[in-house]
């Protein structure tokens, strides 16, 4: 329920008022009032006085957390060669993200067009990893002279603001090695561009060992604060034949390199990721591969239903909130997001939790139960109500200002 206050008291435009705080990076899991003024937090505290705002939303009972952040979507819908990109203002606000980072679909020739014709158009904060391949994801990803290391990096330190690294994916899969087509090219050469901009790189992989195994991409590939994305998926030895995580896992971890979900329409497994999870080994963000393969089907729509997955897997509340704000804000390197601090970036999510019986399901067809799922209800980016799934912020029509009674 929302109530209107006109007092000349109001010094902030929105108060949240009631609701749950989960703010991670702040150490916050407790019942606190949120104060938006502007496009900033301007106050976290018990028992913010409700004359002090122009609006007070009642969220009692429900989860205040920062906007949540998904760094491995596809929203480039003008891609020459991948044409199943997502509309990012249309899928981000009502799952309470505020952040989209493409993974890739845009290679350094047209990340230009992606920032002209989507990135400076959406009211969605969109930042992008750029491909190695020249064109981005396509036939290219596949030749080795289509992947640039100095064209990409050039790229990458030309657009500071909107990029936040390398991509590497889906390269030679099933036919043999020949002279052009060797194990590490498209790593090897994504790795380099990283240094050549001091950017990190994400790694989308398949292994073939001997040639190319998982463990020497985490353990020898791979710089501290790279990105192994699908970490959960069918192809790598996440768990080996005992039943245990594989131990490259744990030691890749201490060299600083990144697990993400990176879920998709093929990439996670509960045969890998369940397992890991019980044994000590969580991914450090949680992520979607969401395009229109598998944003309408029911395995993956949202970042926020990759977040009652793993609820249902047995992460708790906290960590699933921490794995979608505070690490892949770091992971990108803008750690001025994830966080409800006062004078932060107001990017702020409001999310019911539901109790009952629900199901999800894995690339393979398997599936969990769990007892929550998380339900988006407002999305609040850089202080302006983005999305409004119940009505929250509405007042009854009965009881509308005089300005709804007239026709505009």
């Amino acid at each position: 329920m929302s109530q209107e206050n006109a007092s000349s008291e109001a010094k902030f435009d929105t108060l949240l008022k009631g609701g749950h705080l989960i703010d991670p990076k702040n150490g916050i899991s407790a019942l606190r009032d949120v104060a938006i003024a502007g496009d900033k937090i301007a106050a976290v505290d018990t028992n913010i006085p409700a004359e002090t705002a122009k609006q007070v939303v009642d969220v009692s009972g429900m989860l205040v957390t920062p906007g949540l952040i998904d760094i491995h979507v596809h929203c480039y819908p003008e891609s020459e060669w991948f044409h199943g990109c997502v509309q990012p203002d249309a899928q981000s606000w009502r799952s309470c993200v505020t952040t989209y980072v493409d993974a890739g679909t845009a290679g350094p020739l047209d990340f230009g067009r992606f920032k002209e014709r989507v990135i400076d158009r959406s009211r969605t904060r969109i930042f992008a990893y750029i491909n190695i391949a020249d064109h981005g994801m396509g036939p290219g990803e596949q030749e080795r002279d289509h992947l640039k290391p100095e064209l990409t990096a050039g790229v990458c330190k030309a657009f500071p603001k909107e990029v936040v690294g390398v991509k590497a994916a889906h390269y030679w899969t099933r036919e043999p090695w020949d002279e052009k087509h060797q194990p590490w090219d498209n790593v090897g050469r994504a790795v380099q561009a990283g240094e050549l901009c001091q950017m990190p790189v994400m790694v989308d992989f398949w292994p073939r060992p001997p040639e190319r195994s998982y463990e020497e991409l985490i353990l020898k590939q791979l710089r501290p604060g790279d990105i192994h994305t699908h970490v959960f998926a069918q192809q790598h030895p996440i768990i080996l034949p005992d039943g245990k995580v594989n131990p490259a896992l744990f030691e890749a971890r201490k060299r600083g390199i990144i697990f993400d979900v990176g879920h998709g329409g093929g990439s996670f497994w509960f045969r890998n990721g369940s397992r890991a999870l019980e044994q000590g080994f969580p991914p450090d963000s949680l992520s979607t591969d969401l395009h229109t393969g598998n944003a309408a089907t029911g395995l993956v729509t949202s970042v926020i239903d990759v977040c009652s997955k793993f609820l249902a897997m047995g992460m708790p509340l906290e960590e699933v909130i921490y794995r979608t704000t505070v690490t892949p804000a770091q992971e990108i390197g803008h750690t001025e997001l994830g966080h409800l601090s006062v004078g932060a970036i107001a990017d702020v999510a409001v999310i019911n939790v539901r109790k009952g019986e629900f199901g999800y399901w894995d690339c393979g067809g398997g599936k969990v139960t769990g007892d929550k799922k998380l339900e988006p209800m407002l999305t609040y980016a850089s202080g302006r109500l983005a999305y409004d799934g119940n009505g929250m912020t509405k007042v009854r029509w009965q009881d509308a200002p005089p300005a709804y009674w007239v026709c505009r």
